[in-house]
């Protein structure tokens, strides 16, 4: 079975407060990013555990870190699931804020329901995900969502930017999710995110920000520049994706932009 495993940029996060377990409360707007994907294929075998192999965009690390294998084996674990191979064919940058590794686990899992018929419904499967990492559970449903708590606990929300172009950028070095959440301070924002993104895209920049970005940018000005150079080109709104280092612009009009790094873009 193979599942077209799209990405995902922030509109906007917040982080309210640091938690007594250590982890973070944001507020957050997911969108899904339709045409920018990794191909996912997850066969059955006849040999006991999980087989994996990748291509595209290399990303080397232990089987203990691969979503892909944790979510196959997390799946093994609940349900009478047999041998299980997973191909995926990596083309969404790591390191970006894109939710690309995310994606890759909630297909496998949303694979592995499909392929051994355990008629496991959405919100199963996104508790399932849930244990994998804070956004994973957006990919089951991969719709616009308000994402509070840790980012897994979401509501639809209407997001209305039919017809714009969105321009994805993703400069060489990345950014961890561990060197985001160090750096950030904690504050409760004066205007609820949903009441801000309802508004129109050309009134977002200024008041639906990223609170990751003040020190991400200090330690890595290029990623600010992007953002600058997206609003230069006449983007209607650009941010920092999640924890970045992928810097995305909507625009009214399919742009004309040259940039040496990674660059997607797709109408909305």
């Amino acid at each position: 079975m193979e599942l077209r495993a799209n990405c995902k940029i922030n509109l906007g996060l917040r982080v309210t407060r640091k938690r007594e377990d250590g982890y973070h409360e944001l507020e957050t707007v997911m969108l899904p990013v339709r045409e920018l994907y990794d191909i996912v294929t997850v066969e059955a075998m006849d040999d006991e555990g999980v087989a994996f192999a990748g291509a595209g965009i290399m990303v080397d690390c232990a089987d203990k870190d691969n979503l892909c294998v944790r979510a196959a084996r997390l799946m093994q674990e609940r349900y009478a699931v047999g041998g299980v191979r997973v191909h995926l064919d990596k083309r969404v940058p790591f390191g970006a804020g894109l939710g690309g590794g995310s994606s890759d686990a909630t297909a496998v899992i949303m694979a592995i329901n499909e392929l051994f018929a355990l008629g496991l419904d959405k919100p199963t499967l996104a508790s399932l995900a849930a244990e994998l990492g804070s956004d994973t559970p957006f990919f089951v449903y991969n719709t616009p969502q308000l994402c509070t708590g840790r980012g897994e606990i979401m509501s639809p929300i209407d997001v209305n930017l039919g017809s714009r172009w969105l321009v994805v950028v993703k400069p060489d070095e990345g950014v961890s999710t561990a060197e985001a959440y160090r750096g950030v301070k904690p504050r409760m924002p004066e205007v609820a995110l949903a009441e801000l993104v309802a508004r129109p895209a050309e009134e977002w920049q200024g008041s639906v920000v990223n609170d990751f970005e003040p020190h991400i940018f200090a330690a890595h000005p290029r990623i600010k520049d992007i953002k600058q150079m997206l609003l230069d080109e006449g983007a209607l709104y650009a941010s920092m994706s999640g924890s970045g280092s992928a810097v995305f612009g909507i625009f009214a009009e399919q742009p004309d932009i040259e940039t040496p790094y990674f660059m997607h873009m797709e109408q909305l």
